[in-house]
């Protein structure tokens, strides 16, 4: 094949005309020399209109496939909401030569990982594989494109149908606030605008909608000349393109798609709505203004304005607000979508105040915020917040095509992550003003109350807006006489496409070293970015409290004092500096240690050590910081009261290890114990529990053993003591299956908790590992046996699992999921009807196979990132592990028999001695259940036992 000489621009592109490979065309590539933040790429697009970009990145033996859609909920109408999100469902749901439920199975079999997503302006699909699978990947995507409809059945149909209802009701209808944005976008938007519903649309349309209608849908929109295919990873670009050209070259262009214009939001007066929530324990206040589409030059100012007003601890409504204990919660943020923006403000006020009061001490902040101005200081953070944002989204390939795909379809310029950078590091003072002037100074806004059951008076204002319908024109997409015409190829596309050669799977090569001071360190180097991130972990934590249960949560609420003032800076000036710096640095608390992560730019890493060195030394615990968090983290109760999955969490572990014993208490504590905790508290936590010895340090990044080692000279100011936690004593076997029942009235769906305590600590070669293989095939994987049954084949549920978790310390089995609620009798059944089949008959050999290859295939996966990296060294050293323990695992899981596996569920898995707690609505799921034969024990939210009721 003839090929014309190719000119190339470093960190730039140059058009071209020649045809480089096959039918596809070479219109851009872009290299990166220097040190400018660039994404390299070569951009192709073929006759039939689809556009290919092809990132090679050979650091490790993975390659993600994305194919992004120009069409998302804008491109609906009244009456038919939700259908782009429905058809993601439809699109997984198998095609012409793929059969139904194999996608998912094809690609979990190849040891990848898969989703897609669907958003206000575009679809994607993606998928994750080692490098050798995408021949595989590039056919199946080219497959639901191209060869759809003809496998879309009613029955399908029906089940997804009922899959998205559910994934409604546990994402929105189900959860506290969940229908927050759905009511400020009705009142924001025009009637008939398609921003003013939810991406994933209204119950009433998803019942109305029929099949052919689905159809339509797919025929206007998924053709190529509408679709982005981003390849990214240990590829060849010659390689990629080839095969992009067989599978999807022949399939037939579509509709042609023009963009979307739709007048801007405007607001005549402020607009005051409200509804009450089922769920809600607290009241919410929103206040929404309109502002502009996504890559709008205000776009960067309006970013910076968010953070200085309501971002952190250095913002104006943290500082008026929060700080001052007159709200719980007081933030905001700017989100920009193709035709639109939105700059919200949300508020939970402490008791005492209404939303009427949040209101008035909002535009107060303002006023104060006009008077403060915006400072230097205030752009430099943004700045360097930003740049440590965008580089933190390069460290793996999934990031870099995800970027590339949405630069080419809402700007068609895949290169644009530099000049993105640029839009927000040229952000003035000046800039930020003027958006403020612009946007919000006395605009109109949408004014929202979100009010718990026997609040309704807590509204900020009367509602005083009603939806007008009159000037409702309904859009002509150009449904009419559209046809299904497939591709007409030369090789058969029902042959499924072989692997590639292996990758060769290297795990990270790290290092360790143990510091005179007790401390214990691991790290791996890692070049692509120029990052660190870095950890210790001091022992302590939530079993410190193992002897005084009356004081439980005290760890969880040290670590958060550990993030205020310190003897040489405020809070306040301490997270100025970090942003400053593009660094971060957190506390959190853990089973059995206090955790003190980071992550930093290296350019900026010492002297992010030396503010770590300052909050891990020089802690300055006042009395005012003290009595707002404890007040926050008691109000904080409220609310997860009001949320049926933190409910069923916290009671689970209550019901599996009892009410006395320390993992039967949430690591936050109690109302009653937090109640308990002094100043003094903190200050002896501090004082008995900081230590190097037995520290476990990890540094992971652009940084040398060498480099580093000095740097944790600090560490050597920390006392030197031996810390030795509680033993945790085994809790006793449950005596027989029973269910336990927390009402929460008018649910839409049952949370199910299913299982017990195991005994079963961590392991990485032994009985907890082998458990993990045995539980794959039940209910560790989508295409497992409980969540095909329940999701897929039933349409009850949006996703069920089950799954070992252990430590050093304990050990748990649990099966969980969200199912709606009319079905709850039914799905235990078949939930505890699986789990008794697995014990008796053990898995298949088919099914044993499938685990081995997709297990086995994954691990290509498992070191892309600084993160992933930490997580494989941190188990090293938190367990002392092998170095070759991954080749370890690897040999028991290629030696694993069915009859092996079998043993396994019956030593390990006990349905005859399981607690099972459902979260629901008792007036719905009560007098089924207790046909099932259990006997029924109903509980309050605490998990206590409710006088008189047990069935």
């Amino acid at each position: 094949m003839k090929k014309n000489k190719v000119l190339v621009l470093a960190a730039g592109a140059l058009l071209l005309v020649s045809t480089a490979f096959g039918q596809a065309k070479l219109v851009e590539k872009v290299t990166k020399t220097g040190t400018e933040l660039v994404i390299p790429y070569e951009k192709y697009v073929l006759p039939n209109g689809l556009t290919v970009i092809v990132h090679e990145d050979h650091s490790d033996p993975v390659v993600h496939v994305d194919v992004t859609y120009h069409v998302g909920s804008a491109r609906e109408e009244i009456g038919k909401s939700g259908f782009a999100h429905f058809f993601e469902h439809m699109m997984f749901q198998g095609s012409d030569n793929v059969a139904d439920e194999q996608h998912f199975k094809i690609v979990t079999e190849s040891g990848g990982t898969l989703n897609g997503t669907t958003n206000r302006d575009r679809t994607n699909y993606f998928e994750t594989v080692p490098a050798n699978q995408l021949e595989k990947m590039l056919w199946l995507e080219a497959d639901r494109m191209g060869f759809l409809l003809d496998a879309v059945t009613q029955q399908k149909f029906e089940i997804q149908r009922a899959t998205v209802k559910n994934e409604r009701g546990q994402n929105y209808d189900n959860r506290p606030y969940g229908l927050a944005f759905e009511k400020v976008s009705q009142a924001l938007y025009p009637y008939g605008h398609p921003y003013s519903w939810l991406t994933i649309g209204y119950v009433e349309d998803l019942d109305r909608v029929n099949v052919n209608d689905l159809k339509n849908f797919f025929l206007r929109w998924y053709g190529p000349n509408n679709a982005t295919v981003t390849v990214g990873g240990d590829v060849k670009p010659a390689d990629v393109v080839k095969l992009v050209d067989k599978y999807f070259g022949s399939i037939p262009r579509g509709p042609e798609v023009a963009p979307v214009t739709l007048p801007a939001a405007q607001l005549g007066t402020t607009r005051y709505t409200s509804y009450v929530d089922n769920y809600a324990r607290l009241p919410l206040l929103a206040i929404t203004y309109p502002t502009v589409p996504n890559y709008h030059p205000d776009m960067a100012p309006l970013a910076c304005l968010a953070q200085v007003l309501g971002q952190g601890r250095n913002s104006v409504l943290y500082q008026q607000l929060v700080k001052k204990q007159l709200a719980l919660n007081a933030s905001g943020f700017s989100q920009l979508s193709e035709l639109s923006g939105e700059l919200m403000f949300q508020f939970i006020p402490l008791p005492g105040k209404t939303l009427a009061d949040m209101e008035a001490l909002y535009r107060a902040s303002l006023d104060s915020f006009e008077a403060r101005g915006v400072t230097a200081e205030d752009v430099e953070k943004f700045k360097g917040g930003i740049e440590s944002q965008l580089i933190n989204g390069l460290q793996s390939v999934s990031g870099k095509a995800s970027q590339l795909a949405a630069f080419q379809t809402f700007t068609g310029n895949p290169n644009k992550i530099s000049e993105l950078l640029k839009m927000y590091t040229s952000v003035t003072k000046e800039d930020v003003m003027r958006v403020y002037n612009q946007y919000i100074k006395g605009k109109p806004s949408v004014v929202l109350s979100i009010l718990p059951k026997g609040q309704e008076k807590m509204a900020a204002a009367p509602d005083n807006f009603k939806i007008d319908t009159s000037g409702y024109k309904a859009p002509d997409y150009g449904y009419a006489g559209l046809n299904y015409s497939k591709a007409k190829d030369n090789f058969d596309r029902k042959k499924v496409p072989g692997n590639g050669a292996n990758p060769v799977v290297k795990v990270p090569a790290f290092w360790r070293k143990n510091l005179p001071n007790g401390a214990k360190v691991i790290g791996t180097q890692n070049t692509e970015v120029p990052l660190v991130t870095f950890s210790v972990t001091i022992p302590g934590g939530h079993l410190a409290q193992a002897g005084d249960l009356k004081k439980a949560g005290l760890a969880s609420l040290f670590s958060d004092m550990m993030a205020e003032d310190t003897k040489n800076y405020t809070a306040e000036q301490m997270a100025v500096e970090l942003q400053k710096l593009g660094s971060s640095i957190s506390v959190s608390s853990s089973t059995d240690g206090i955790v003190y992560s980071v992550q930093s730019l290296k350019k900026n890493f010492d002297k992010t050590l030396k503010l770590l060195e300052e909050r891990m030394l020089n802690p300055k615990f006042t009395e005012d910081a003290f009595t707002r968090i404890q007040k926050q983290t008691l109000e904080s109760f409220k609310a997860q009261k009001a949320q049926p999955d933190a409910v069923a969490d916290a009671v689970f572990a209550k019901l599996n290890y009892g009410d006395n014993h320390i993992l039967g208490m949430p690591q936050e504590g109690t109302e009653e114990t937090v109640k308990a905790i002094t100043l003094a508290d903190i200050q002896n936590y501090y004082n008995n529990y900081m230590t190097s010895v037995d520290a476990n340090v990890v540094v992971v990044g652009d940084i040398t053993e060498a480099e580093v080692t000095p740097k944790l000279a600090f560490l050597n100011k920390l006392p030197k003591k031996k810390i030795t936690l509680a033993k945790i004593d085994p809790t006793p076997a449950v005596d027989k299956t029973k269910v336990y029942l927390v009402d929460v009235p008018k649910a839409a769906q049952s949370e199910f908790r299913v299982g017990y305590t195991t005994g079963l600590k961590y392991d990485a070669t032994g009985d907890y590992y082998k458990a993990y293989l045995m539980n794959w095939p039940l209910g560790g994987a989508f295409n497992s046996r409980i969540n095909l049954n329940l999701r897929e084949d039933k349409g009850w549920t949006y996703g069920a699992r089950s799954f070992f978790s252990g430590d050093e310390h304990s050990g748990d089995y649990e099966f969980s999921s969200g199912i709606k609620a009319g079905a709850t009798d039914s799905a235990l059944a078949e939930v505890m009807r699986e789990i008794k089949e697995y014990v008796q008959n053990g898995p298949t050999p088919d099914e044993v196979a499938f685990m081995k290859s997709a297990i086995g295939q994954a691990d290509a996966r498992n070191y892309e990132t600084g993160f992933q990296k930490a997580a494989f060294v941190s188990r090293i050293l938190n367990y002392n592990l092998p170095a070759d323990f991954v080749a370890q695992q690897a040999k028991i899981l290629q030696g694993m028999t069915p009859a092996q596996m079998k043993a396994i569920a019956q030593k390990q898995l006990k349905p005859e001695q399981m607690n099972i707690l459902l979260v629901g609505d008792k007036a719905t799921i009560m007098e089924k259940v207790k046909k099932l034969g259990y006997e029924v024990v109903e509980l309050d939210a605490d998990g206590k036992k409710m006088e008189g009721k047990t069935f």
